[in-house]
């Protein structure tokens, strides 16, 4: 096919679809030949097809999905507790941060988090200059 770079070149469509034919015939010819050479492997699929169906519902039969059925959605209302807001500030400078202040309304819930710098280095009790 035409490079994009080569805008300028005539192009054969006859050429082209020549080149088309060859390639589709070729395609159609390995199909009809492709049963005799693999066509065995359909046979094998099919055999583990049906033998997997059996041990399914062997399964089945054996092991009752009940437990594994959905239990209904919990209502939101009983986890999440939405308390009144703080009165909405007179000014937009006020406004920038006017939950925060209130601590029943930050997103820190059970605490900040205090984890402080941690070398890996040190947990995996490695010199510190081993991975420079």
């Amino acid at each position: 096919m035409a490079d994009s770079q080569r805008t300028s070149d005539s192009v054969n469509f006859v050429h082209q679809d020549e080149i088309w034919k060859a390639h589709l015939k070729l395609e159609k010819d390995s199909a009809k030949v492709w049963s005799n050479r693999w066509g065995c492997l359909t046979e094998a699929y099919k055999e583990y097809k049906r033998e997997s169906v059996k041990l399914k519902e062997a399964l089945r039969v054996k092991h009752p999905h009940h437990h594994l059925a959905a239990r209904p959605p919990t209502p939101p209302e009983k986890n999440i507790h939405v308390g009144p807001s703080p009165p909405v500030p007179q000014t937009t400078q006020a406004l920038i941060g006017w939950r925060v202040g209130h601590s029943h309304l930050q997103l820190e819930k059970y605490a900040t988090v205090h984890h402080g710098r941690r070398s890996f280095l040190k947990e995996l009790d490695w010199p510190l200059g081993s991975c420079d």
